[in-house]
């Protein structure tokens, strides 16, 4: 392809190559024609018209002060960080620097949910809109299911992030942690818009669904017993670093992680993965499976910070935050049954709620063994056991074709 040569010198008013040559030539003799005194003064004339700097030409607002300081907060940080300087609260080691890691379990749980991506429109949600929409497709019981469900869990993410936003972040003192947590809590978000999605693509009331923590007794309970764990935190003036406020930032963790992700999640999750085990809410149910996985991880990770403060700061782990952190766990798992129970007045779905209340129990001995604590329910046993196949994080189940693919984000693909 030929090259428009005059094009290219001006194209708004094109001009001849020669004339282009001949006006530089004014302007900028050829140096080897010209004396050195000549030289040097183009060099100066040229030296003379630079531009000044724009950081240079602005009034800077960054005092002698503000630099005095930030050198005594760098210096008061002695030095590169070390691991040994790092913990998860009340660190003095520099934040602001990942590596080295302390705690390599975070990092990995932070590479395992950017793996584990996903978002609400990549689920095909057409048999959920036809059923829903069908007066004979699905039971009244099991319509009280899905809205219970979405009403619960539409609040209940939102509350979690803003936990993690107000409160967890600027407590936890590790990078490395924090990293996950900024996962967590754009996963969170993620969750919240997966019941929007459903909500809006199933035709149902918003006002009724986005309302139920506000008007439904057993739901509104859930609520506000997670809200109260976020009071004290969200206060500007809350700081760790004494005994009482290093306990009460501890049983905000047992209250979000072991509880309300820990044991308020599981009676939904059940109820609407046995819809999608029966090929009924398929894409509902699939959104479902995916935000449960997400919800292993991030209680996973919270039994991990839980266990890792109780270990650092063994005077914490007192009888009496051991008595609280016990009874938090039993009372969250009575309000989880008192949920099922008004979820599930009868038999439903191959379930009814004297089983969901076993299964809570089950969950309710893990949380309490995950941290150190003895069974509250001895012989407990798990009446669903497809449960967990349903959490592991490398498989995702096709509920037509009943076999097992891997899901992965594009860019970790292993063919």
């Amino acid at each position: 392809m030929k090259t428009n040569w005059n094009d290219y010198y001006n194209e708004e008013a094109p001009v001849k190559k020669e004339e282009v040559n001949s006006e530089e030539n004014k302007t900028s003799p050829d140096p080897r024609l010209q004396s050195v005194d000549e030289v040097q003064e183009n060099q100066n004339l040229v030296e003379e018209n630079v531009e000044q700097p724009a950081s240079e030409k602005m009034e800077s607002t960054l005092t002698e002060e503000d630099m005095k300081l930030a050198k005594e907060d760098l210096e008061a940080l002695d030095g590169r960080v070390q691991v040994d300087q790092k913990a998860m609260i009340n660190s003095r080691a520099d934040l602001n620097q990942l590596v080295p890691f302390k705690y390599e379990w975070a990092w990995k749980k932070y590479l395992d949910g950017c793996a584990n991506h996903w978002m609400p429109q990549e689920i095909n949600m057409t048999q959920d809109i036809a059923l829903w929409r069908s007066n004979d497709g699905l039971s009244d019981d099991e319509r009280r299911i899905v809205k219970r469900s979405l009403g619960f869990f539409s609040t209940a993410d939102s509350l979690v992030a803003n936990n993690l936003v107000l409160a967890v972040y600027r407590n936890i003192t590790n990078p490395e942690c924090r990293q996950y947590l900024l996962r967590q809590a754009f996963e969170e978000a993620i969750h919240t818009h997966a019941y929007q999605y459903c909500v809006e693509s199933l035709g149902m009331d918003e006002g009724e669904i986005f309302n139920m923590y506000r008007e439904v007794p057993s739901v509104e309970k859930k609520a506000a017993w997670g809200l109260k764990y976020t009071k004290e935190l969200s206060d500007p003036n809350f700081r760790t670093g004494t005994l009482e406020n290093d306990k009460i930032f501890l049983a905000n963790l047992i209250a979000y992680y072991c509880v309300l992700e820990g044991m308020f999640f599981y009676c939904g999750f059940t109820q609407v993965l046995s819809m999608g085990r029966l090929n009924k809410m398929t894409g509902v149910s699939e959104q479902f499976q995916y935000i449960l996985r997400d919800e292993s991880m991030h209680v996973n990770f919270g039994i991990d910070v839980i266990n890792s403060i109780k270990n650092e700061n063994p005077e914490i782990w007192d009888e009496d935050m051991i008595s609280r952190a016990r009874h938090m766990i039993l009372e969250g798992t009575q309000y989880e049954i008192d949920y099922a129970r008004d979820s599930m007045p009868r038999g439903v779905l191959g379930m009814n709620a004297k089983m969901m209340e076993e299964y809570l129990k089950f969950i309710c001995n893990r949380r309490l063994v995950q941290i150190g604590l003895e069974e509250e329910y001895p012989g407990a046993k798990n009446p669903f056991p497809w449960m967990s196949e349903i959490m592991d994080l490398r498989k995702e189940k096709n509920f037509f074709e009943t076999r097992v693919i891997e899901y992965q984000v594009g860019g970790s693909l292993k063919f």
